[in-house]
């Protein structure tokens, strides 16, 4: 048993309550829009100082928000981006990746140059706007999917972590017949998993939380995602019904009420589907940023 000075045994204590601290601060804030999302309206804006339970217990802004057909279609729109957008990312950043480490591949070098010189340079918002304008893909899905569709540093992390794959792998492979694609699809990704699942998360929670190319690109407000539509209601304050249930209810600060109870709205999902990754994250990582 490995004997431990008072030394080490005050660097824990001070290391405990530095992290019990820092988790507070960071915890603190969701804990505060959920308690203010359950609070009565008029007793919320009474408040002040911090705000450790709810003031009250009100549901009816929740059901308000659930009721808002802007947020029904926003979530559609969400899923539509996250699921369709993410499997796109990882299936081209792997696909490119997967090229970039080949070591019979010919200007290697020059490639990666190019790859990684838009992490620093890019075109801009109006030659980028003119881009998609042109392509036809104004006002479409596909205007908030494809300009994003390979992340140069996703990019870069996926190649590393596939040349560290052993190549006796891939050769013992070739030499049972098995073309390039094969190696790819039953032996690349397999050994993978970890990283895709951490792109998985990298590319999904950036679909989710992306507001700025629906802002710049879509005008059909049928095509606007949920963060778009939880702009408008923070800050443009435009909540269907809020009137009607403001005067039903007699409380005429609800719609501070409503703003919170948005927030949760659209943070839960993406906080729900988090553990289920977490524990390929750290791995992923690690293995994408080591070479082998």
């Amino acid at each position: 048993m490995i004997r431990r000075s008072i030394g080490d045994k005050i660097f824990d204590l001070c290391n405990i309550v530095f992290l019990c601290g820092l988790m507070l601060v960071t915890l603190y804030p969701f804990l505060y829009v959920v308690f203010a999302s359950l609070s009565v309206p008029s007793e919320l804006v009474k408040h002040s100082g911090i705000l450790w339970r709810p003031q009250g217990f009100f549901i009816d802004a929740y059901k308000l928000v659930l009721k808002n057909p802007m947020i029904i279609s926003g979530y559609k729109n969400t899923i539509f981006y996250v699921v369709v957008g993410t499997l796109l990312n990882v299936l081209f950043t792997a696909l490119f990746a997967f090229v970039l480490s080949r070591r019979d591949l010919y200007w290697k070098k020059y490639m990666m140059m190019m790859v990684v010189v838009t992490m620093f340079f890019s075109g801009g918002l109006i030659p980028g706007y003119i881009l998609i304008k042109n392509l036809g893909m104004l006002d479409t899905r596909w205007a908030l999917i494809v300009p994003g569709l390979i992340a140069t540093w996703n990019l870069i992390i996926m190649r590393t972590s596939f040349q560290s794959i052993p190549y006796e792998l891939e050769e013992a492979a070739k030499i049972d017949g098995a073309s390039d694609l094969r190696v790819f699809a039953q032996i690349i990704l397999p050994l993978s998993v970890p990283l895709l699942a951490v792109m998985v998360l990298f590319y999904g929670v950036g679909h989710w939380n992306a507001w700025t190319g629906a802002l710049i690109y879509l005008r059909d407000r049928e095509l606007f995602p949920l963060q778009l539509v939880l702009r408008e209601i923070l800050i443009e304050n435009s909540t269907t019904d809020t009137t009607n249930l403001s005067t039903s209810t007699g409380d005429p600060f609800l719609g501070e009420v409503v703003k919170y109870a948005t927030i949760i709205v659209a943070t839960v999902p993406i906080l729900i589907l988090y553990p289920f990754i977490q524990k390929y994250f750290a791995k992923g990582v690690m293995v994408g940023a080591l070479k082998g």
